[in-house]
């Protein structure tokens, strides 16, 4: 049996494209849940059986979901080498029979109501020891598998590994404001609970980041290669992220200034050195000639173009005398938007088309006609969408701070702005969903069928 099965209820089952495919579901029903929750922001009373305080949670826990499950099944497939080592089926089971029911368990909450946690993380936090004890188990796998290998690791490798590991770090952090001293204090607890979660953002970072990276690899020829003096700049920016990119976010708090500068300077150096390491292996490809993981290059090209998008914008936002005006609005919500969506999520699906080519699965290699128009149509409501956000972020900035208005008031007047999310919203999943509905139908025949 290959390292990437595994045999579970007596049926075979392929380990990667089940984690794929459970995020190409996690991505599409948390778009839905997402459309929904922004109908609900302007017209409280639409759709009361699911309100809006269920939709945001169970929108941004399966956008995350997405994300995580999409690099697991890259790690899981690519990170062993065909000679090396083999995964251990048994934590492989208990692996994906935790993250399952937790995920089942944690929706369950959600749609009734139960929460208990912070942002990200909304449901009660006794479901957190299931998700630790989940990451330990897929860390253990990984590193179990990495070790006996004799070779130095590629920079990807370290990127996967380092992001997994943090993950459960900052993960375990962000539940310090359960201890009573931490919750009697606010400063305390803001401040650990923004820290935690900027590096959990740098925790996923690190995982997309080394799956772009391994991506351009194999698409330049150098999978096993020589590392470039850019990745491995790029793996330790990443790191030092972890630790201090969380900073800016928090201009407005009484911390430590150096911090703030320090944070800045890192977060806008790593876009620019993943933006050129995208760049150098597009150009260097030697399919370039080739429809040779063409779908995959389209994707990487888009996630290149939301690099420089969102680098502008987070220069912006880091000047303190802007972030005074945009902290808190719409505008923080674009930056977010942009990155997950016009960075990690291109990126995401750049591999989904490179794993489909690279496995034979469905018709991976046909033209690129039909991709090249949905994803226009997808890119066209993401600008709509990012523009918006960043129309009523000023518009309630400038009101509040500049103008003296109030919450309300500032609101209404950035209501245009936000009533166009709908659209927006319909626009990026009339162009997104029938991409992956290419993908999800083959994968899912592959994650349940022999080769």
């Amino acid at each position: 049996m290959e390292t990437s099965k595994l045999v579970i209820a007596g049926k075979e089952i392929n380990l990667s494209s089940l984690f794929i495919s459970i995020g190409i579901l996690c991505l599409m029903t948390g778009m839905l849940f997402g459309l929904l929750a922004s109908i609900q922001f302007m017209y409280p009373k639409f759709a009361q059986i699911l309100p809006f305080v269920k939709n945001r949670p169970l929108h941004v826990t399966l956008v995350i979901t997405w994300i995580f499950s999409i690099c697991i099944g890259a790690i899981y497939s690519y990170a062993p080498k065909p000679d090396s080592a083999k995964l251990n089926k048994t934590l492989i089971k208990y692996h994906i029979l935790i993250f399952i029911a937790t995920g089942i368990a944690i929706i369950f909450s959600y749609l009734t109501g139960t929460f208990g946690g912070r942002e990200y993380w909304e449901f009660p936090p006794y479901f957190s020891i299931f998700i630790i004890i989940n990451w330990l188990l897929f860390s253990a796998n990984i590193l179990r598998i990495l070790l006996k290998d004799k070779q130095p690791w590629p920079i990807y490798k370290w990127m996967w590994f380092a992001g997994v590991i943090f993950f459960t770090l900052t993960f375990l952090e962000s539940l310090v404001y359960l201890l009573p001293f931490v919750a009697k204090n606010p400063i305390m607890e803001l401040t650990i609970q923004w820290k935690s979660y900027g590096a959990l953002v740098g925790s996923w970072n690190l995982m997309v980041y080394g799956t772009a990276v391994f991506l351009g690899n194999k698409i330049s020829g150098n999978i096993y290669g020589k590392d470039t003096a850019k990745t491995v700049l790029l793996f330790f920016l990443g790191l030092t992220n972890l630790v201090f990119n969380w900073a800016h976010h928090i201009y407005t708090l009484p911390t430590i200034s150096w911090l703030k500068t320090t944070a800045y300077i890192i977060s806008m150096t790593e876009w620019i050195i993943l933006w050129d390491i995208i760049r150098s292996r597009l150009k260097n490809s030697p399919a370039s000639a080739s429809n040779e993981f063409i779908k995959t290059k389209l994707f990487l090209k888009w996630a290149d173009k939301w690099i420089i998008i969102n680098l502008f914008l987070a220069l912006l936002i880091s000047i303190p005398a802007i972030n005074v005006y945009t902290h808190g609005t719409h505008i923080t919500v674009a930056h977010a938007m942009g990155s997950t969506i016009g960075i990690n999520t291109l990126i995401l699906i750049a591999f989904l088309f490179f794993y489909m080519e690279d496995k034979n699965i469905g018709r991976s290699n046909n033209g690129i006609k039909l991709e090249k128009r949905f994803n226009s149509i997808f890119q066209f409501g993401l600008l709509i969408f990012f523009f918006s956000l960043i129309g009523a972020g000023l518009t309630k900035g400038i009101s509040m701070i500049h103008l003296g208005n109030d919450f309300n008031s500032s609101m209404k007047l950035a209501s245009p702005f936000l009533i166009m999310l709908i659209p927006a919203g319909i626009i990026m999943c009339l162009g997104l969903f029938p991409l992956l509905f290419r993908i999800l139908k083959p994968l899912l025949l592959h994650t349940f069928c022999k080769d």
